[in-house]
């Protein structure tokens, strides 16, 4: 594919898929998603982050994942990897969110791209694709020729209005959840984090924040001036598993889709201005991440495949790779419109023909999304 089938998008040469009910831009830079704009009705929602410095001037430095950073990006391995494992030094979110991809082929409505990584030999196979009059993008990563330990996941980022509390999350069933064992951020790095390292909870309604008291994580944006990480342990007694962030001003919600063998936790990032170094600069604001991997908290491979606590406790962090058998990593990202009095999701239920889900609120306010279930490979 040659560069002009390229465009400058936010400081990035991208590619672009579309249909009549979504637009995706994919940057040739770490294969990050973004912008994405779905169309429903009169309504044109760009519900993805992109950094604010995403066009000007950045240290030479600066890793590319953090020059390009927006919307989502595939993760091999997931986390800072700040520490080598078994010799090999993985950047940050691995090579598939910073290197260059090859584009093998592009259509209207599907773009393939593959990427061959050097830190580990192997190949990644990326596949974005989108339905007509579907309001959802489709993503596939096939890991071909590479084996051993390995942290993987989605790196989804919302950028929420700049009006307190105007998001209501969700997810399906989890186990557990924690807080990051240290603090995401600290006063020595010119960072602040609000909520209690290590602490452990059962509901995002009520979680410990440092100074003893409780956090509602079902409501943001909140705690202006920090950043926080947060895991659930996925129930893998669900078939379907699901993140979801409803707007009721906005009239509409975002959801996304797994499967629980392959992305084993969620990873909650909230980001509110708690980052004060540079290019953070206090302005990273009223960002969520809505991360499904497998590994332990961001930390990184060596710290996802060697003993932790989760694993102690029989969690899957990493997964073992087989150079003959491929991995598949499929994800469904989706936006649909809600009716008035719908504040939240309770849950994302299958139709019989497993080609749309219904989404139902506590009140039993509901509304039905096309959404092909069985690209998602469950059994």
């Amino acid at each position: 594919m040659t560069s002009e089938a390229l465009t400058i998008k936010f400081g990035q040469p991208s590619w672009r898929v579309a249909t009549r009910a979504v637009e995706v831009f994919v940057t040739e830079t770490g294969g990050h998603l973004g912008p994405v704009t779905f169309r429903i009705g009169k309504q044109r929602i760009q519900p993805f982050a992109i950094a604010p410095w995403a066009e000007e001037k950045t240290h030479r430095n600066l890793p590319a994942v953090l020059k390009v950073l927006r919307g989502d990006f595939f993760c091999l391995p997931f986390g800072g990897n700040e520490k080598a494992f078994h010799g090999e030094h993985h950047p940050a979110h691995g090579e598939t969110a910073n290197a260059r991809w090859k584009c093998e082929s592009i259509r209207a409505d599907h773009l393939h791209l593959s990427l061959k990584t050097r830190t580990r030999s192997g190949r990644v196979d990326k596949h974005i694709s989108l339905r007509a009059d579907q309001t959802a993008v489709y993503q596939r990563h096939i890991i071909t020729s590479m084996k051993g330990a390995m942290s993987l996941g989605h790196h989804a980022m919302l950028q929420f209005p700049d009006t307190p509390g105007c998001g209501r999350v969700s997810t399906s069933r989890f186990l557990r959840g924690h807080v990051a064992p240290m603090p995401l951020e600290t006063s020595a790095e010119r960072g602040k984090s609000a909520l209690k390292s290590g602490s452990a909870f059962r509901t995002l309604e009520k979680v410990r924040i440092q100074d003893g008291g409780w956090a509602d994580l079902s409501t943001y944006p909140a705690r202006r001036g920090h950043d926080d990480l947060v895991l659930l342990e996925t129930d893998l007694r669900q078939p379907l598993a699901w993140t979801a962030v409803t707007f009721p001003a906005k009239r509409y919600v975002w959801f996304a889709l797994k499967d629980p063998r392959i992305l084993r936790q969620t990873i909650l990032w909230l980001s509110n201005g708690g980052r004060r170094y540079a290019p953070w600069n206090g302005r990273h604001l009223n960002l969520m991440g809505l991360e499904e991997v497998t590994g332990y908290f961001h930390y990184g491979l060596a710290e996802s495949a060697r003993r932790n606590p989760l694993a102690a406790k029989g969690a899957l962090t990493c997964h073992r790779l087989q150079a003959e058998q491929p991995l598949a990593v499929n994800y469904i990202m989706a936006i649909a419109a809600i009716p008035a009095g719908f504040d939240l999701v309770a849950s994302i239920t299958p139709a019989s023909d497993r080609q749309s889900v219904r989404l139902t609120s506590p009140n039993g306010s509901s509304t039905q999304a096309p959404v092909d279930l069985d690209f998602l490979g469950l059994t």
